[in-house]
């Protein structure tokens, strides 16, 4: 790969289980899996050690069916301080290598390293460098694809676990990509791949080779874009690791103690997400003009709604207002089951300063000049110092500082096929 791009995707093995047996090493050689507090219904497994992957047990399950597919499991709670101390070891590591190193969450980065071939050799030597050293510097080890896209790098690192390294070259991506599963392609989630499935194509190859037309007439221009990757046609630059990450979106969630049953417990919930999530918005300097909402139900079934505004905000009163609206809009608590969790997010982000038309009726701007005085307050006294009459006197009283802490990565770029 001496006359192209050599890119490296490395994932840390089952970065929270892995984390918490260096932390407890009686841990080693027991079935493990990372939860939140059962008691708190946050009740689904997070992250699983290898003996638990091989006894079904997947992210995203129940504790209570986790523990009837192996006995003896055991539950440990997430430590997200730990993590983002041992995930900080591991980047400096990568960060020895090359400049351009691209977060893609706690636990897996892509790395440029087409630069560093006269200093540390080929991209399979640079991958067992590194692997070498993280081990022996963390006691952590990583799966790493090594490729000439970041794309099937990314699918390298995933096809064989855990403490691996799989190279996929202009020579051989026929043979070991194209025959996987379309849903192994990194961006097609449970939907694209029901619809490309529709229309015939199951495997990678299939889709590589599908008429463009066909596609770009089904997906638009996320057609094209589907198509160029299953052929490992990736243009996108491997950003440097001091570049500063701007999310496309701002969210929190959080699955309630008791079921919600009325408007206004779950207007109480929203509110305090809300402060969490503006509070994130004013520290990017980002504002949104676009609000969705997240809704289960006790039978786990999920409704997304959205509203678009007519103006730019970071303030927790406008986006909280908007999503109450779209709660009351299009959820009938007298016909529909007792909600289990909420979620709201802000989207379509831009710039605070940019200039939008505003009412000149009303001065929109005054919640987000109020809101952040308080973050001034809350950065002295704590984020607890003040909080929302809403947020307080119900069986609900969600405090935001609560949530955040909760659920501290809720801003994460999402990821399709990651371990946790």
């Amino acid at each position: 790969m001496s006359d192209e791009k050599i890119i490296l995707h490395a994932d840390i093995d089952n970065f929270y289980a892995s984390v918490a047996i260096l932390l407890n090493p009686e841990l080693e050689g027991k079935p493990l899996i990372v939860c939140g507090d059962p008691k708190k219904r946050h009740g689904i497994v997070l992250a699983k050690n290898e003996i638990a992957k091989k006894a079904g047990i997947k992210t995203g399950d129940t504790i209570n069916s986790a523990m009837c597919k192996i006995e003896n499991l055991i539950a440990v709670p997430p430590d997200f301080k730990k993590y983002i101390e041992y995930s900080k070891k591991v980047f400096n590591i990568y960060t020895q290598y090359t400049p351009q190193v691209e977060s893609f969450g706690l636990d897996e980065c892509w790395l440029d390293v087409s630069g560093c071939v006269k200093l540390y050799g080929d991209g399979l030597t640079i991958a067992q460098k590194i692997k070498s050293q993280i081990k022996r510097e963390t006691g952590l080890t990583v799966s790493i694809g090594v490729s000439f896209s970041k794309v099937f790098a990314k699918l390298g690192s995933d096809m064989k676990k855990p403490d691996a390294i799989t190279v996929v070259s202009k020579q051989n991506y026929k043979s070991k990509v194209w025959p996987l599963k379309v849903s192994e392609l990194l961006y097609v989630g449970r939907h694209t791949e029901e619809k490309l499935n529709k229309m015939g194509i199951y495997t990678i190859g299939e889709l590589a080779n599908y008429d463009m037309d066909k596609l770009i007439k089904k997906f638009g221009k996320n057609g094209y874009k589907l198509r160029q990757y299953a052929n490992g046609i990736d243009e996108s630059e491997v950003k440097l690791y001091t570049d500063v990450h701007i999310p496309e979106s701002v969210g929190n969630g959080t699955t309630t103690a008791q079921d919600v049953t009325n408007y206004k417990d779950a207007s109480s919930v929203i509110f305090a997400l809300c402060e969490i999530i503006a509070y994130r918005l004013r520290e990017y300097g980002l504002a949104a003009t676009v609000v969705s909402i997240a809704l289960r139900d006790k039978n786990l079934k999920t409704i997304t709604r959205q509203a678009t505004l007519d103006f730019l905000t970071d303030s927790a009163f406008d986006i909280a207002s908007v999503a109450v609206t779209l709660l009351k809009n299009n959820y009938d608590f007298a016909k529909m089951p007792p909600l289990r969790s909420i979620a709201v997010s802000a989207n379509n982000l831009m710039s605070g300063k940019d200039a939008v038309q505003q009412n000149i009726f009303e001065d929109i701007g005054k919640n987000s000049r109020m809101e952040k005085s308080i973050d001034d307050i809350r950065k002295k006294y704590g984020f607890g110092a003040l909080r929302r009459g809403i947020t307080m006197g119900t069986v609900f009283t969600c405090d935001a500082k609560e949530v955040e802490e909760d659920f501290i990565p809720f801003d994460k770029s999402p990821k399709t096929n990651g371990e946790n």
